[in-house]
């Protein structure tokens, strides 16, 4: 019997990547709504409680509205929004980092961030093998495509052609320090500096570190070892063994892409690092992210249906 799916969120950048990903999947049922129903607060109730899993595609509060409209049911769901991604009771839906196991047991899995995805991928690792410090006062510079802005951020950039650089969160409160911060075990929160580029798709998270002031005193090739040793199971993630590269190129014209790739840079003597993580901040930074858990709680293989 297959498996019923509820978007709730459908019409949105990241439930349409959804769908597209489980067009062909005959192990899933898509309970699908109407653009009258989508806006129908007993339509969409009727749907959460019918789903065996809701994926719910929301801005925050009407992420948090519709968990509310699911109680009394047994419905399972992934969050693909901020909304829960410190909360109690939820489990945070990065298998590399959190487990494959407690994902597949459990009722609520909250998706990561895109940016969190590649600060996550590189940092969590080495800060549990000791490498990095806890307290470290971790910096993280990042861009992203677009579409991570969802419409409104989309049609800015399709209409203002002459836009070739954003940077934000100036205030240096974006939502996703929180879950970088807990998700890494850090003692301090992460200096952010988020920008987006002209490129609709794609992603380059980068995280300099100063090697020699740390009391751990790592080297670069330390760190990329550790890394590649942590990821060597992974289906999804890779980690490249190449120590200099000239330049490492984010392309505007990227074809949809459900894996993540991890850089390990390094001066002579490795005192000196960047950490850098390449992906698709629509691919393993949402939608395939969303993809990869609800294989894992349908007992399936995780990469079943990914673009790899």
């Amino acid at each position: 019997m297959a498996t019923r799916i509820f978007i709730d969120g459908a019409a949105g950048t990241t439930g349409l990547e959804i769908r597209d990903r489980l067009a062909d999947r005959g192990e899933f049922e898509l309970l699908v709504l109407d653009d009258a129903q989508r806006k129908d607060e007993a339509a969409r109730k009727e749907a959460l409680h019918e789903a065996d899993i809701a994926i719910l595609c929301l801005p925050d509060d009407a992420a948090k509205e519709a968990v509310i409209l699911a109680e009394g049911s047994d419905t399972r769901i992934i969050d693909a929004s901020s909304a829960h991604r410190v909360s109690d009771g939820w489990t945070y839906g990065f298998p590399e980092i959190t487990g494959h196991d407690k994902i597949a047991e459990a009722q609520f899995v909250s998706n990561p961030g895109c940016y969190p995805t590649g600060f996550l991928a590189l940092v969590a690792p080495l800060v549990r093998a000791g490498l990095l410090p806890a307290d470290w006062p971790f910096t993280c510079n990042a861009v992203s495509g677009y579409s991570g802005g969802g419409k409104a951020l989309i049609a800015r950039y399709e209409s203002e052609t002459d836009l070739a650089f954003r940077t934000y969160g100036l205030d240096l409160a974006h939502k996703h320090r929180p879950e970088m911060q807990k998700h890494a075990a850090l003692t301090h929160g992460v200096l952010f500096a988020p920008a987006v580029v002209p490129a609709y798709r794609g992603m380059l998270v980068d995280i300099p570190l100063h090697l020699g002031a740390m009391a751990t005193d790592p080297r670069s090739d330390d760190l990329r070892a550790a890394l590649a040793e942590f990821y060597s199971g992974s289906g999804v993630v890779t980690v490249r063994e190449e120590a200099a590269m000239p330049e490492l190129l984010l392309h505007a014209g990227i074809a949809a892409h459900d894996g993540m790739e991890l850089f390990v840079f390094g001066n002579e003597g490795g005192w000196n690092a960047r950490l850098i993580a390449r992906l698709d901040n629509l691919g393993k930074g949402a939608s395939g992210a969303a993809i990869q858990n609800l294989n894992i709680m349908c007992g399936l293989p995780e990469t079943t249906g990914l673009r790899l």
